[in-house]
Order: C-alpha cells, then sequence, then structure tokens
C-alpha cells in the first residue's frame, strides 16, 4: 500500500518538473525574460502561504478540499 503512494508521488513529482518547460506570457519584474509555469506556480504558493492569515475562512476551505470556488462562493462573505 505504502509502494503504491510512493509510486504516484514520484509521478506526480515528476509531472510536475515539466512545468519548467512551460513558457508563460508574463515577463519577470526586471522584464529580463517570460517565467515559465514551474516558476509561476512556485511563486502563487508562497504567495498563499505569506497571506494566508487574511484569507475569508470559507474559502480556505473550499481551497483546503481542493476545489476552485466558484465566483458565487468566493464572494460570499
Amino acid at each position: 500500500m505504502h509502494i503504491n503512494r510512493l509510486n504516484q508521488q514520484i509521478q506526480f513529482i515528476v509531472e510536475i518538473d515539466g512545468l519548467k518547460q512551460v513558457m508563460r506570457q508574463t515577463l519577470l519584474i526586471d522584464g529580463s525574460r517570460q517565467e515559465n509555469s514551474a516558476e509561476h506556480s512556485w511563486h502563487l504558493a508562497i504567495m498563499a502561504i505569506a497571506l494566508a492569515e487574511y484569507a475569508v475562512p470559507h474559502i480556505t476551505c473550499i481551497i483546503r478540499a481542493g476545489k476552485m470556488p466558484t465566483p458565487q462562493e468566493f464572494y460570499l462573505i
């Protein structure tokens, strides 16, 4: 059972490594080049961690459950 989970985790890691090859239209802050999707994902994850204390509680629960909120759910206060 644990080996299957480990294999799935390794497959996930290999899959997300491919994000390094996906170039986005967004330039880096210094304008030197386009960022790749791995960099973009990393920045979003860090921002989410850094700003988590300001999140609306019901949205935090929805996101933790792995479901993207609909616009109606997002703006529900």
